[in-house]
């Protein structure tokens, strides 16, 4: 994705208006603002400073935000009161007196005028934020809309936008479901495998029941994931990649917050910040299993999102700040990492039968997210033929496709309702990825290398998908191509 095209497509987003209903449960305006503060400097005065100042600029942030969404109750263009109602009870956490802005900086012993500075800005926060959340419940929910799906315009501008790629909606709607299907298969497969004669549901209660591949607490999860990606990247860095010696060091962090997301931040321009991998864990959670998680770990680390993001922040001679810093699309991105994790069960890394389960339960889950969010925001028939997609089927088909809490579902049901697009991104860019590189091999034949391809892909930095085959497959070698 290049400069011009993104900026067509903020300029389209702008144009419907988006802006005035830009609000959900994961990624919107309320979340970003607080999630700035996650990677801030915390080491001296001056830089609790710096945090003491931003906390007070939330509520200018904050009046503007709300100022757009009223834009939104006056022309009927409102967020999903679903929505509009997780994001109230998250305000509500985030200013309890054990909530993240009240504990900011509290145990910290600060100079006189820093730490005076830094009480008003956690107050000036948590202020806000309950001004944010009032205006929710008395001006926008009243307001909002009881329908989840967008409708199929606003949906194609957003997955175009996850995507940096056209695709047909109907077709992969149709795709999502034939490779569900092939996943169902993969994994009651393995799941025998684990347990002769098993159903999935039954191998995964007997992994659950094995203590030896238990992690118990924040602590020991955290320092599991760290030499489990310590251990990928010697390893991988001797033999399938060449990885700079920067991008060796990625730090596994647990999340100051609780709302159930993994995921990765990437390094500093110089390093001077490492790539991290962090992990919310949600309340209540204590134990962990790393045969569903091992896989996680290749997917945010290496070679998944670390070894593609900060290998394009290291490569200065070859990238512009643009594309090492701040270009890409979730489908580029995100697809990587899940055509990450089919790689290494293709190095051999998964041949554990429990292992090659969790892997499978995560593509499991991925495929699903396509007919689910396509189907639900785009109106479609259901699978079972029993009407269109709606919340209530959503949840139940999900609760039929994945292996987690019922609390873990509801979370990401939510998720899709509210960011449409952004899930399928991960498995139709794993699609898109496998296609470049499939394309790449039957146009070079004998000469191909997987390991040069790959270099030669991370060395575009981030783009969009269309870009990306651009860039690795000559039009040529493709008649039917674009």
């Amino acid at each position: 994705m290049d400069l011009a095209a993104e900026l067509d497509r903020v300029r389209e987003v702008h144009r419907s208006g988006w802006y005035r209903r830009d609000l959900n449960g994961l990624e919107s305006p309320p979340q970003r603002i607080r999630d700035a503060f996650d990677q801030m400097p915390t080491e001296t005065n001056a830089d609790w400073a710096t945090v003491a100042a931003r906390l007070g600029s939330i509520p200018r942030a904050l009046q503007g935000y709300a100022t757009a969404l009223r834009e939104g109750i006056a022309e009927g263009q409102t967020p999903a009161l679903r929505q509009v109602r997780q994001v109230i009870s998250q305000n509500e956490r985030y200013i309890s007196d054990g909530g993240f802005f009240a504990s900011l900086g509290a145990d910290r012993e600060l100079s006189g005028a820093v730490a005076a500075d830094l009480t008003r800005g956690r107050q000036a926060a948590r202020d806000a934020y309950a001004e944010l959340g009032a205006f929710l419940r008395d001006e926008l929910a009243p307001a909002a809309t009881d329908r989840d799906g967008v409708g199929s315009e606003l949906y194609a501008m957003h997955s175009r936008g996850f995507l940096g790629s056209r695709i047909d909606l109907d077709e992969t709607y149709e795709w999502g479901i034939e490779e569900l299907g092939r996943m169902v298969v993969e994994q009651e497969n393995a799941a025998d495998s684990v347990l002769p004669g098993a159903s999935v549901a039954e191998a995964i209660a007997h992994l659950e029941r094995d203590p030896s591949r238990k992690l118990n607490g924040p602590e020991e999860l955290r320092r599991w994931m760290q030499a489990t990606s310590d251990r990928a990247v010697a390893e991988l860095g001797r033999t399938h990649f060449d990885i700079p010696e920067p991008v060796r060091r990625l730090e596994c962090m647990i999340a100051p917050t609780h709302e159930g997301g993994i995921y990765y931040s990437g390094p500093t321009d110089d390093f001077s910040r490492p790539g991290r991998m962090w992990w919310s864990i949600p309340e209540g959670v204590n134990q962990f299993d790393t045969w569903r998680e091992l896989t996680t770990v290749y997917h945010e680390g290496v070679p998944g999102h670390h070894l593609q993001i900060g290998q394009a922040v290291h490569n200065r001679e070859r990238l512009n700040s643009w594309r090492r810093l701040l270009a890409g699309t979730s489908g580029h991105a995100e697809g990587w990492a899940l055509y990450a994790e089919r790689l290494m069960e293709e190095l051999g890394y998964l041949e554990e039968p429990a292992d090659r389960l969790g892997m499978l339960d995560g593509q499991r889950f991925r495929a699903a997210r396509v007919v689910l969010d396509i189907g639900v925001h785009l109106g479609k028939q259901r699978p079972d033929g029993r009407g269109t997609w709606d919340a209530d089927y959503a949840l139940d088909f999900m609760r039929g496709h994945v292996n987690m809490s019922d609390a873990f579902v509801r979370f990401e049901v939510n998720r899709y309702l509210g960011w449409p697009g952004q899930a399928p991104a991960y498995k139709v860019g794993q699609r898109i990825w496998e296609q470049i590189r499939d394309d790449a091999r039957a146009a070079e034949g004998q000469a191909f290398s997987l390991r040069d391809f790959h270099r030669r892909a991370l060395d575009v930095g981030g783009v969009g998908l269309d870009t990306l085959r651009a860039a690795l497959v000559s039009p040529a070698d493709l008649p039917d191509a674009p």
